[in-house]
């Protein structure tokens, strides 16, 4: 069916839903299956229902399902990938489809980084008016066989619930039933979706015509009170956050303002301004939904993309609260789902352009400091996969060393860590530096870093012991350890820790005598693993009863 397959190639392709008709007709069937995230949520902290204000980004290009619909990836030459994961919370498909289901991939990758994915249900113009008419004048049979679908659809396809976007007039009997059936929707999403959400977009009032309000106010407070949240409409003054902020009381971070980066309107700052908008959010405690941050790809064209990404969110990060990893094994070779090339063992197997962000790895914070450090992707050599992790900076004269701080972890720490780093250092004088793990534990009395009659560490700081050598039982796990090859460096590290909290996984590049001038580095990690030595050692499970489908003989 050409819903499900393209009709070029036969490959599975992510799909939308048109129309009413289309939607109550859903039903689950075989040709499903390659729709269906493989990739369940990652545990973070703090959880999304903590207070502190969060980060949704809408993504909204090209009418959607562009070369994202290919499921098992494209021979796509420079496309567009997200990968600053760490930094935000929330992530919805937009499109004007009706009932717009996000693609796998997108699913597949937020959910190994932390972050949850909501697909969208709009109506807007005179056909919208007509689809409310009939589900919501129709009244409460109508609007719950529409709000079940939608909550069948989100737990079948293994995504995390809907932004809801009425952009046209509605009848009086049609917006007396809709605060009705966001209840029900937001109440059968939070049953069918653990953790599931359903956030309102800022359009239609409770009298029924269309205004957007740029706020939270008694004309569209009543939808914000039947559901999880309101993304607030772009063209908003510093009043209006002031409003919005007293409106919502103990629910402030359930607005999500919102912020076009394309700056269409009269707004605060788009594009590169973007943190003005930010600034004003911020200072008020709200959340923010920042609209179409692929302006990056869009306008500033495909050429520069990574590096122009890298610059944007650097300009942000001062507004977006990261959030941490809070379980092990912890393990990347920090590929984007995209490449030129193939790698594997730090060999280019495979020479060629592809995408496919289900294959994404776990995505560190990209740290930027002005003339001293920045952090990018490296399509030209990577260990695994079609990226590296380039790491680009300065030692201070008189200095020895430069920290660079990967990832912010919050979860005990197991007895026994075993740690392992991939790297290749270029530049002229490689033999210059050594790069190292350092991994640092909250302060508190009781943590002691190997045996009992240890010290406690000075500000929390832990460097692993290297291990010339894998311990015996897993060697062929850590085969890493003494296995660099074509110019790539491995390093096995172990680290015993009693009573600790982890916190920071950082690289440490260092030089080996300070110079009086500042030292140029270039360093790529090809890929990092924290494990606990425990489970590590225990033996995995077996699998049993595999089933093949879908199989195309070529």
């Amino acid at each position: 069916p050409a819903r499900y397959f393209d009709t070029k190639t036969t490959e599975p392709i992510s799909f939308f839903l048109s129309g009413l008709e289309e939607l109550l007709a859903w039903q689950p069937n075989s040709n499903d299956d390659f729709n269906v995230s493989a990739v369940p949520l990652a545990k973070r902290q703090p959880p999304l229902q903590s207070r502190r204000p969060r980060t949704l980004v809408c993504h909204d290009m090209g009418g959607g399902y562009l070369e994202d619909r290919f499921i098992q990836g494209s021979a796509t030459r420079d496309p567009y990938v997200f990968y600053h994961w760490r930094y935000i919370d929330i992530f919805v498909y937009f499109s004007h489809h009706t009932v717009t289901i996000p693609p796998v991939v997108w699913t597949n990758a937020a959910h190994r980084n932390g972050v949850l994915v909501l697909g969208t249900f709009i109506t807007e113009w005179t056909d919208g008016e007509k689809i409310c008419e009939a589900f919501l004048a129709g009244g409460e049979e109508a609007f719950g066989a529409v709000a079940e679908q939608l909550a069948r659809i989100a737990q079948h396809y293994r995504f995390d619930g809907w932004l809801i976007n009425i952009e046209n007039k509605l009848s009086a009997a049609a917006v007396g039933n809709l605060p009705p059936f966001l209840r029900d929707l937001t109440a059968r999403v939070h049953s069918a979706v653990p953790g599931g959400l359903v956030i309102w977009y800022d359009s239609v009032l409770k009298d029924g015509t269309l205004r957007w309000q740029n706020e939270l106010n008694d004309e569209n407070r009543v939808f914000f009170d039947a559901c999880d949240g309101l993304f607030t409409n772009y063209n908003w003054k510093e009043e209006q956050l002031e409003n919005t902020r007293r409106q919502a009381g103990p629910r402030q971070t359930d607005v999500y303002v919102g912020v076009d980066v394309f700056a269409r309107g009269d707004v605060i700052g788009g594009g590169f301004d973007t943190d003005k908008s930010l600034r004003l959010i911020r200072q008020y405690g709200l959340s923010t939904a920042i609209f179409a941050p692929g302006w990056v790809y869009e306008h500033l064209g495909k050429e520069n993309f990574l590096q122009n990404e890298n610059r944007f969110w650097a300009s942000l990060a001062e507004y977006l609260p990261t959030h941490s990893i809070c379980t092990l094994p912890l393990a990347t070779s920090f590929s984007l789902g995209m490449g030129t090339s193939v790698f594997m063992d730090g060999k280019d197997e495979e020479s060629g352009p592809w995408y496919d962000l289900s294959v994404q790895e776990i995505q560190p914070l990209y740290p930027e400091q002005q003339g001293r450090l920045s952090t990018g992707c490296c399509l030209q050599d990577a260990w695994r996969g079609g990226s590296s992790l380039r790491l680009q900076g300065t030692i201070p004269p008189g200095e020895e060393r430069v920290a660079v701080r990967l990832f912010s972890l919050q979860m005990p720490a197991p007895p026994k860590l075993f740690l392992t780093l991939l790297y290749k250092l270029e530049g002229p004088q490689p033999d210059d530096f050594t790069v190292a793990l350092e991994v640092t534990t909250w302060d508190s009395g009781t943590c002691l870093e190997g045996n009992p009659t240890s010290l406690p560490e000075p500000n929390g700081r832990h460097y692993p012991r290297f291990l010339p050598a894998p311990p015996p039982g897993l060697a062929k796990l850590l085969a890493a350890c003494h296995r660099g090859s074509h110019g790539w460096t491995s390093r096995c590290y172990e680290l015993e820790l009693q009573a600790c909290s982890l916190r920071d996984l950082s690289v440490i590049v260092s030089c080996q005598q300070p110079s009086p001038q500042e030292t140029s580095f270039t360093c790529l990690l090809g890929e990092v693993r924290v494990l606990d030595t425990a489970s590590v050692a225990a033996s995995p499970p077996q699998v049993h009863s595999v089933t093949a489908s879908q199989l195309w003989w070529q």
